[in-house]
């Protein structure tokens, strides 16, 4: 074997260890984690699984209708049906996919905009800081559900405009926080070194800038996502979100809010508005409780 396929079977090695220890440290850090992020980690994986086999666990479609609306719990239909006689349970698991899907893609593309402005805002702190800090400013001035409101209004209520309207106004927040921890590693050794060696500014933030301050980002992603999914529900349940016949969770809130005065003669009917209502509870806690835990483990604090 030559000195060169020596070095490279070494390499190989190292990697495969690399990578057994930190697999190993993750399993270390998952055996060590308290109850209530173990349960946050259980519900989002259990969401997580309804959103993606959503059409082999819905026993009938989204959009399907039968004959009766608002017919009782039965083995048919799980949670009964809506007013037009659409399945409650399928569009509760379809509810899973497009809320999420549509939360989680509106969430990643926030911090994109935010995140890649907020990283030159702090490497560039000149003009391009300044004229980008003041729009961000103006944009934070204005409630964003009554801004998302005006906007929905004015362009639409399509899913492609609900999520650029929602990145934008989400980005505003990432940002901020972008930028105030980035402005603690521009003024680094490392930085400045890589600066001197003549590196570009998108190889500078991907390679220097972005890994050191990569654990408040992962926080404050799990929290930015709680906030928009809950945007998206509150605007689905005021009519200007997820339009029908897609499923989402808040327009089945308002769609079967009107079954809770019947409680006192179909105790189970009155039960369906809130179930929607209770996924969307269940999810937003359970990240935060995983959100609770990262921050807990990276600030490095003890137990």
């Amino acid at each position: 074997m030559s000195e060169e396929q020596t070095y490279s079977a070494a390499a190989e090695v190292g990697q495969v260890r690399l990578r057994r220890t930190r697999m190993q440290r993750i399993w270390i850090d998952l055996k060590k984690a308290p109850p209530t992020a173990i349960f946050g980690m259980v519900v989002v994986f259990l969401y997580a699984c309804m959103a993606i086999f959503a059409p082999i666990l819905a026993p009938h479609g989204q959009a399907e209708i039968f004959v009766q609306p608002y017919a009782p719990w039965s083995s048919e239909h799980l949670f009964g049906t809506d007013q037009i006689g659409r399945d409650v349970h399928s569009r509760l698991i379809y509810g899973a996919r497009n809320t999420i899907g549509i939360a989680l893609t509106t969430t990643l593309l926030s911090f994109a905009i935010g995140g890649g402005f907020g990283l030159m805002a702090a490497i560039n702190q000149s003009w391009l800081d300044q004229i980008l800090s003041r729009f961000v400013d103006v944009l934070m001035a204005i409630p964003s559900l009554i801004f998302a409101l005006m906007l929905l209004s004015i362009f639409g209520s399509t899913t492609g405009v609900l999520i650029i309207i929602i990145a934008v106004l989400d980005s505003t927040r990432v940002f901020r926080l972008t930028r105030a921890v980035s402005l603690n590693v521009v003024v680094m050794d490392y930085v400045e070194a890589a600066r001197l060696r003549g590196e570009k500014l998108p190889w500078i933030m991907r390679r220097e800038i972005l890994p050191n301050i990569l654990p408040p980002l992962v926080a404050e992603f799990g929290l930015r996502f709680c906030f928009v999914f809950l945007l998206i529900a509150g605007l689905s349940f005021l009519g200007v979100g997820i339009q029908p016949p897609t499923a989402d969770w808040g327009s089945m809130v308002r769609e079967n809010a009107s079954l809770i005065q019947f409680a006192k003669y179909d105790i189970k009917g009155a039960i369906t508005p809130l179930l929607p209502a209770g996924a969307i509870a269940l999810l937003t806690i359970a990240v935060n409780f995983v959100v609770d835990w990262f921050l807990h483990k990276t600030s490095g604090l003890k137990e």
